[in-house]
């Protein structure tokens, strides 16, 4: 099979044809998915969750999700799905841990995960997220299923986001502790990005050879909206998703009030998912509130929103993965203005613009510089959605995990054989 990311030249049919055959020969596996959270939902881990599962069976394997009783809205999803309640509920989940989550829908979780894999033969447990990992040990050690830990973050980081500011340190320590521990007890991990592999390597000590990078996708022929912002005399920034604690929003106020004072023809356009509410305050205090424009983060609607605006902006700081919206707004070709933590796979001056975390007065220089650079905006995201085209789509993520559970196949199958 072809490695990832690699492109199989057209003057060397033969080895096309070679490639194609381990293909046709790969076997095809039943595939337990299970995702502790809120299915579907327009937000990184959802979606993660969903393309793979939707590329997975498009490459010809049997999955089944389990997963919570909560929808974003009432979209049917094109596979069977087992939820913990029979009634379904919709509503916007915030990310992060709750007390319903963890006292109530992830024991439900847990049993719904014993029941729907005690009643039926699948090959390998795909766990989501530590929570996923804890539901669905139970039912890896009962029937001796191998079991995938994907990982999408590190609690270490992400966890005091959500916390009271006094108990961020402690937050962190056992979010450290879980990290270190939790995934060993899985058969393999797969990482989101080699930044989450190389912590679980060097910092908590998993073998190298139980660890496999499996990077999002992107549905980049979705986000090809190819007519040019809609000229009103205004350079319009666009922020997408959600406005939870650790996306930064405050740094991204900040920073647009700086360059708002340079260029006050700027506009901050953001397409979210939760109340501003938290920020209200913030942005009267920086006399920037009348030029922010609010608008619902709708995935439908979101191609011609991001095709209508001048430059996409990425506050957040700290991230072990890649942010979705990373992924969105390269395959727009957007002009891109990021913190150096979220700036996974841009390449400042190259395929966007990043600036050090935390650095209000250079995220407005960089604002400023491509609101002034119509050329430099062009060349930014012509580079970057060529970019997420060549090596960013959900098949060559699949593709990724049909290695993992052949060597877990075949580890299974010879342990099997140890034993008889």
């Amino acid at each position: 099979m072809t490695t990832a990311g690699s492109v199989l030249p057209s003057a060397v049919p033969a080895r096309g044809l070679a490639v194609r055959k381990l293909e046709q020969d790969m076997p095809r596996y039943r595939i337990a998915m299970i995702a502790a959270c809120p299915m579907p939902a327009r937000r990184g881990t959802p979606l993660r969750i969903e393309r793979l599962t939707e590329a997975l069976i498009a490459r010809g394997h049997h999955v089944e999700l389990i997963t919570y009783h909560v929808s974003d809205d009432a979209q049917p999803l094109a596979f069977p799905v087992h939820r913990i309640f029979k009634k379904r509920v919709y509503q916007r989940m915030p990310a992060g841990p709750n007390l319903r989550k963890l006292a109530l829908y992830d024991p439900a979780l847990a049993v719904k995960v014993w029941k729907v894999v005690g009643a039926s033969r699948f090959d390998v447990i795909h766990a989501h997220h530590l929570e996923g990992l804890l539901v669905s040990l139970p039912s890896r050690l009962r029937y001796g299923i191998p079991m995938v830990y994907d990982a999408h973050t590190m609690l270490s980081s992400e966890l005091p986001s959500y916390g009271p500011g006094f108990a961020r340190k402690l937050v962190s320590t056992f979010g450290r502790w879980f990290d270190g521990v939790l995934p060993s007890a899985a058969d393999h991990v797969a990482s989101v990005t080699s930044d989450i592999r190389d912590r679980l390597t060097d910092r908590h000590r998993l073998a190298p050879e139980r660890i496999s990078v499996v990077t999002n996708g992107v549905e980049t022929d979705c986000f090809r909206v190819d007519a040019a912002p809609t000229s009103d005399g205004t350079v319009t920034l666009i922020y997408t998703g959600t406005l939870a604690p650790y996306q930064d929003v405050d740094l991204l106020l900040e920073a647009f009030a700086v360059a708002y004072r340079t260029r006050p023809d700027l506009r901050l356009r953001m397409a979210v998912s939760s109340p501003f509410d938290p920020y209200e305050g913030l942005a009267n205090k920086l006399g920037i509130r009348e030029a922010i424009e609010l608008m619902p983060d709708n995935f439908e609607e979101l191609p011609r929103q991001l095709a209508d605006a001048t430059i996409a902006v990425l506050p957040r700081m700290d991230c072990d993965g890649i942010p979705q919206k990373l992924l969105n707004y390269m395959a727009a070709g957007k002009c891109i203005v990021s913190s150096a933590g979220s700036a996974k796979v841009l390449t400042d001056g190259q395929t966007g613009l990043t600036v050090p975390n935390g650095d209000v007065e250079a995220f407005a220089a960089a604002i400023v510089r491509a609101a002034s650079d119509p050329i430099l905006r062009s060349t930014l995201g012509h580079a970057a959605r060529e970019y997420v085209e060549r090596n960013y789509s959900w098949d060559q993520a699949a593709e990724r995990l049909e290695r993992i559970y052949l060597l877990l196949s075949q580890h299974r199958r010879w342990r099997v054989e140890q034993s008889a």
